[in-house]
C-alpha cells in the first residue's frame, strides 16, 4: 500500500540541486538566527557539499557571521585564526593539520578544505570586524586545551603559566589517555576536578588583566573556552565508567553552552550562526527514541533556549557510498550503504519516486502525511551493515524532529585528504562488505 506522503510528493518536494532551490532552503531557514544543519552520516561528500552550499548563502546574503562544528575547540581555533587572516598557515590543507585524531576524515576531507579556501577569499574581502568565523562546539580535546591554556598564559603572564601547570599536572600521571584516567578515578584515584575548577575561576578573575597583557581579546576568549572545557571534559570522562549521568547529555551541553558564550560574543540575534553536526544532535531528541531513554541533545537544547530563533535541517539518504570505519580507530573504509529498511523514512522518501529535494516540514499537508514514528538511519564515525537495524536505526516523528529534511537518494564517500590503503580500490561491490 503507497504511503501517505506519495500522493502529495510531487507538489511537496522542492529543488534541491539548482541555486534556486539552494536560495529558496536558505532564505526559509534565514528567518532565524541559528541554523541546524545535520547530516546522516559522518562520510558522506553530498550532505558535507550541500552543508557548505547553504551555508555560504547564509553568510553571502544573510549576514551570518559565525560557523560551529560538531569538533573539538583547540583544532578549530587554528582554522578560525587562517579565515580570520591571523595565521601563518599557507592554505586550508594545513589549517586543518590539528585534527589529527580518529576520525581524522570528519573535518580533513576535500569538500571541508574547499570550504576552508573559500571562507578565508569571503574574509578577505571583509572589513575585520566584519569577518565571519569558524568554531568547534565539542569537548574531546582534554590535552591538547590545556596545552592551549598554558600556551596562552606563557604570553600573558607567565607566573600564572606556572600555577595552571602545577593545577594541571594532576592529569599528567595518567598519560594521553583520557580513558585512563576516568578508569583510574572509577577506582579510588582522586580526581583531577578540583584542579580544573580552580584554573577557570582564576582565569576568569584575572580576565580583564590577562586581555590587557596580551593585547588580544579573541586570544583570551579561546583560552577561556579552553579551561571550561578542561572543566567538562573531565566531568565526561569521569562519568564515563560510573553510569551516573549520561556522558551524552554532559557532551551535547557543553556544546549548547559553548554556542551560548559565541552568540554573546558576536552578538547575539544580530548576528546568524550555523551548525555543523550529526543529525542525532541536531533533530529534537524529544521526538525521538532519545528521550525514553532519559537523553537530550543539543537540538532539544537550543529550542528550548532560544525557541522560533532556532531553524533545523536534517538529511537522510536511501543508498550509496560512506567513508566509515568497522570498529573505533580502525582504518576509514569506504563502504557500501545498503538500501533503507522497510517502515523507515529513507524508504518512504525513496518510494515517493522523488530523488533529490527537500521538504518544508512546517507545511501542514507534510506534516500530516509523515506524522507518526517511523525509523531513521544514523551513521556515524562507525558503519557496520551486519547488525544495521539494531546499530543504525532509530524510532522518531520527523515533523516534529526538524524544520527542513533533504532526501538524497544516492549519496557518494566523503573523500579524505590522507586516505588509508584499500580507500582507493574502486567502488565496493554491492554485496560489500558480508560478501553474502
Amino acid at each position: 500500500m503507497p504511503h501517505a506522503f506519495t500522493a502529495l510528493a510531487a507538489r511537496a518536494a522542492r529543488p534541491i540541486d539548482t541555486p534556486e532551490g539552494l536560495d529558496a532552503l536558505a532564505a526559509h531557514a534565514a528567518r532565524a538566527s541559528i541554523v541546524l544543519i545535520g547530516e546522516a552520516s559522518h562520510g558522506t561528500q553530498d550532505f558535507y557539499a550541500l552543508r557548505a552550499a547553504l551555508t555560504q548563502r547564509l553568510l553571502v546574503h544573510h549576514g551570518f557571521r559565525a560557523v560551529t562544528l560538531e569538533a573539538d575547540w583547540p583544532d578549530t581555533f587554528r582554522v578560525h585564526r587562517f579565515v580570520a587572516g591571523r595565521s601563518d598557515d599557507r592554505d586550508a590543507g594545513h589549517a586543518l593539520g590539528d585534527f589529527h585524531r580518529f576520525p581524522r576524515w570528519m573535518w580533513r576531507n576535500e569538500t571541508m578544505r574547499e570550504f576552508v579556501d573559500w571562507l578565508a577569499a569571503f574574509n578577505r574581502e571583509r572589513p575585520p570586524a566584519e569577518r565571519a568565523g569558524i568554531f568547534g562546539l565539542d569537548l574531546y580535546s582534554l590535552h591538547a586545551s590545556i596545552g592551549s591554556v598554558l600556551e596562552y598564559l606563557d604570553r600573558a603572564d607567565p607566573a600564572a603559566a606556572a600555577r595552571a601547570r602545577e593545577r594541571y599536572r594532576c592529569f599528567e600521571y595518567f598519560g594521553d589517555d583520557p580513558q585512563g584516567y576516568a578508569l583510574a578515578v572509577t577506582q579510588g584515584v582522586e580526581s583531577c576536578e578540583e584542579e580544573a575548577v580552580a584554573q577557570l575561576v582564576d582565569l576568569r578573575r584575572r580576565a580583564l588583566p590577562f586581555r590587557r597583557a596580551s593585547g588580544d581579546d579573541e586570544d583570551y576568549f579561546s583560552a577561556e573556552q579552553n579551561a571550561r572545557l578542561i572543566v567538562n571534559a573531565e566531568r565526561y570522562y569521569r562519568s564515563m565508567f560510573r553510569g551516573r549521568e549520561s556522558t551524552w547529555n554532559l557532551r551535547d551541553r557543553h556544546m549548547a553552552d559553548t554556542l551560548d558564550a559565541l552568540r554573546e560574543r558576536i552578538g547575539g540575534a544580530a548576528e546568524g550562526t550555523v551548525v555543523w553536526a550529526h543529525n542525532s544532535h541536531l533533530g529534537d531528541a524529544r521526538a525521538t527514541e532519545m528521550s525514553r531513554r532519559g537523553e537530550l541533545n543539543l537540538g532539544q537544547l537550543v529550542r528550548e533556549r532560544y525557541g522560533r530563533d532556532v531553524f533545523s535541517i536534517g538529511f537522510s539518504t536511501f543508498h550509496g557510498t560512506v567513508t566509515a570505519a568497522s570498529d573505533w580507530d580502525a582504518p576509514a573504509q569506504r563502504k557500501r550503504v545498503r538500501p533503507g529498511l522497510p517502515g523507515s523514512y529513507e524508504r518512504t522518501l525513496h518510494e515517493s519516486g522523488e530523488n533529490r529535494f527537500w521538504l518544508d516540514l512546517g507545511d501542514r499537508e507534510v506534516a500530516s502525511a509523515l506524522r507518526g514514528a517511523q525509523l531513521q538511519r544514523a551513521i556515524g564515525v562507525i558503519y557496520r551493515p551486519q547488525t544495521e537495524r539494531w546499530s543504525h536505526y532509530f524510532e522518531v516523528r520527523l515533523p516534529e524532529q526538524f524544520d527542513a529534511y533533504v532526501h538524497l537518494d544516492t549519496t557518494h564517500a566523503l573523500r579524505p585528504l590522507d586516505r588509508t590503503a584499500g580507500w582507493d580500490e574502486g567502488e565496493p561491490p554491492e554485496t560489500y562488505p558480508t560478501a553474502l
